[in-house]
């Protein structure tokens, strides 16, 4: 099972305890995956999908409300009138269904009602990558203003949601990684939440062992060009004038470079005597690469 269905599993089960938070959700399920039919006078309220896990919910959700013991799949008659009143999708003047692209703001007031309802939505028409190979969550809309009334209601709670177009829909989603976390956290999916937080950890923790090993092994490698150069400098005033033409300053580390190629400065420092301090022995060779320039060494710098 992917990632996505494990957290959509654990909302599957899980219900607001008001009756308001019920309704809120009930609305997102109905607006995203909702279908409603008449045949002849009979008017019919089904869920368009074959997510067994969203049929759970719907049933649960319908229980809860309207204490239907055994819902159907299809809904008929007075119970979709009865249902569609609820969460303010029907018309009492024209009599009929009122197709609206968003929810009734007088069903998501309050911050409980919201988590509801993007919980309800995202169990009708959410998915989220996985979090071992990506941050990505979404939630697919029919509509610009379905589109924009979900984003705000995400964005209230302080995340960044944004929306994109994709073929006739417009997607909202979201991908910082500590923001998936909020959302999990704000749908309730508390095991999920646990889960990727592990995953966002080993991944973390992954990076900065790369960067950190990076970062030494480009420290070891500037430190090893830095000693080959100095050693081909010496080298070269050893062949053209011989290290006797040093200060004895300079003949002093230029020896001890030679005799210790891998030394670091600070190392090359404490063979002196006295002892000498890592900038005062790179103060000495870059003297020793200046003199070696000046004698036309390539590698003088």
């Amino acid at each position: 099972m992917s990632f996505s269905s494990d957290v959509k599993k654990e909302l599957a089960e899980r219900a607001g305890t008001g009756r308001h938070c019920q309704l809120a959700e009930l609305s997102a399920v109905i607006g995203y995956a909702g279908k409603v039919s008449t045949y002849g006078e009979t008017l019919y309220l089904q869920i368009a999908t074959e997510n067994s896990m969203l049929k759970k919910k719907f049933g649960l959700l319908l229980r809860l409300l309207f204490d239907f013991k055994e819902p159907k799949e299809k809904l008929s008659g007075e119970a979709v009138l009865k249902v569609l009143q609820s969460v303010k999708l029907w018309d009492d003047a024209g009599g009929c269904f009122r197709n609206a692209e968003t929810a009734d703001g007088l069903l998501v007031q309050q911050g409980c009602c919201k988590r509801a309802f993007i919980r309800g939505a995202f169990l009708a028409a959410g998915s989220m990558s996985n979090p071992q190979k990506a941050y990505h969550f979404e939630i697919v809309c029919g509509s610009d203003r379905q589109a924009q009334q979900l984003k705000d209601m995400i964005n209230s709670f302080g995340m960044d949601a944004k929306i994109v177009a994709r073929k006739k829909n417009q997607v909202v989603y979201v991908k910082e990684g500590e923001h998936i976390v909020d959302l999990l956290n704000i749908m309730e999916a508390h095991q999920a939440l646990l889960n990727l937080e592990n995953v966002r950890i080993v991944k973390e923790m992954r990076n900065s062992v790369n960067r950190q090993v990076n970062c030494e092994t480009a420290n070891i490698s500037k430190t090893v060009n830095a000693a080959v150069r100095q050693i081909e400098d010496i080298r070269f005033i050893q062949a053209k004038r011989g290290l006797e033409s040093l200060p004895d300053n300079l003949r002093e580390i230029a020896l001890l470079r030679l005799e210790f190629p891998d030394a670091p400065l600070k190392e090359l420092g404490t063979y002196l005597n006295p002892p000498v301090g890592k900038s005062g022995v790179n103060h000495r060779l870059r003297r020793i690469s200046e003199i070696a320039a000046e004698m036309g060494c390539e590698h003088g710098r």
